[in-house]
């Protein structure tokens, strides 16, 4: 066994945030599997695109027979488990693919590394490690008083999407608790940086801030999220896998709860600064309340004081400075944006977007009422 590491999902947003980090601050290699939907872009990796460290295989996690090979062939000393189907209102739309990719295609990857682990020898048997990432969506809703998120709190799970996680979540307990797999759990906030894919609210307020389209803001806007910068997730992950306990869980949390109107109005602003334009005017305007979307969470809050006490992480960036890096990265980087925004993403924006906005009111005049 050398220092190969496997990531599942390594052309996603956190995933290809991880892969890059670890190019940059390691010496050894990552095989990169990544289905390629609609939410894994090869571009974001094209900085390492020639780099020999970086191994990337078009294939995904269902796929048991690749997994096999895979493994038998780059021996990794762990598995990264980035890849999901992770956006709830899509698993509104067509929980089906959630199940099939969340549910079933972690037990497969489980299997495949249960049956590899097992037949390592005893040093590299003890050295090697599944490490899987998950969400805080899986214990459910906070009240505005209730305390934040621990590694205890029950599963309540409000979306299929949510429900898809916790069973992986379970599944990979089983795996530790029946097989003895050593496996780690991480369980992070939303996350937000560069590379995320333009139909979650942060990329989707930036963009259509600066073309001075409506900003669609679900219920009253005061959902209230607890927002990590992707780079503060990256470095968690790896202090997990180097130093976290087999058979633990850790919350990954941002220590910057935010109401989402609060982060759409801030995003305006950073704009207006940055890239003024008079055509467009004060971007506040452009806010739209729209319906809300079915079993909308009301809060969610990660309460991260085990992974600080136990293994030191403790996130540098605050939500002030990483949002306005996040636009300036999106302000620099539309060449990107240009080839994410396909067909199918904006298909979705219609289907998503465009009756609830038909019916919604812009921010101004509903103050006015």
């Amino acid at each position: 066994m050398n220092d190969t590491v496997l990531v599942t999902g390594g052309a996603g947003f956190i995933g290809s945030n991880f892969v890059l980090n670890w190019i940059a601050k390691t010496q050894s290699a990552v095989v990169n599997l990544d289905l390629l939907t609609y939410a894994g872009n090869r571009g974001n990796l094209r900085s390492v695109e020639e780099n020999w460290r970086h191994i990337f295989v078009r294939g995904g996690i269902g796929d048991a027979p690749l997994l096999a090979s895979l493994l038998r062939e780059h021996k990794p000393r762990a598995i990264l488990h980035f890849a999901a189907e992770s956006h709830v209102d899509r698993s509104i739309e067509g929980p089906a693919a959630f199940i099939q990719t969340n549910v079933v295609g972690t037990f497969t990857l489980l299997e495949q590394a249960r049956l590899y682990w097992g037949e390592l020898p005893a040093e590299d048997k003890a050295r090697f490690r599944f490490l899987h990432v998950s969400t805080d969506e899986v214990y459910g809703t906070l009240g505005p008083d209730d305390p934040a998120f621990t590694e205890e709190t029950p599963y309540a799970p409000n979306s299929p999407y949510a429900a898809s996680k916790a069973s992986s979540d379970h599944l990979v307990r089983a795996y530790f608790h029946t097989y003895g797999l050593p496996v780690l759990t991480t369980n992070c906030s939303n996350n937000y940086g560069p590379y995320q894919f333009p139909e979650k609210l942060i990329p989707l307020m930036i963009l259509n801030a600066l073309e001075g389209k409506a900003l669609p803001v679900y219920g009253d806007g005061l959902n209230v999220r607890d927002w990590l910068f992707v780079g503060d997730h990256c470095a968690a992950i790896r202090e997990v896998l180097d130093k976290g306990q087999i058979g633990e869980t850790y919350n990954i949390g941002g220590s910057s709860e935010r109401k989402n109107i609060d982060v759409v109005t801030t995003i305006c602003d950073i704009l207006d600064e940055l890239r003024p334009d008079p055509a467009i005017g004060g971007r506040r305007k452009l806010i739209t309340y729209v319906k809300d979307r079915p079993g909308h969470d009301r809060r969610y809050a990660i309460n991260a004081e085990k992974i600080a006490r136990e293994l030191g992480w403790r996130p540098e960036k605050h939500f002030e400075s990483g949002i306005r890096e996040t636009v300036q990265w999106f302000l620099a980087n539309m060449d990107w944006v240009d080839d994410v925004r396909s067909g199918h993403y904006k298909e979705w924006i219609d289907l998503n977007y465009s009756e609830r906005l038909e019916t919604g009111r812009p921010v101004l005049e509903r103050a006015a009422r």
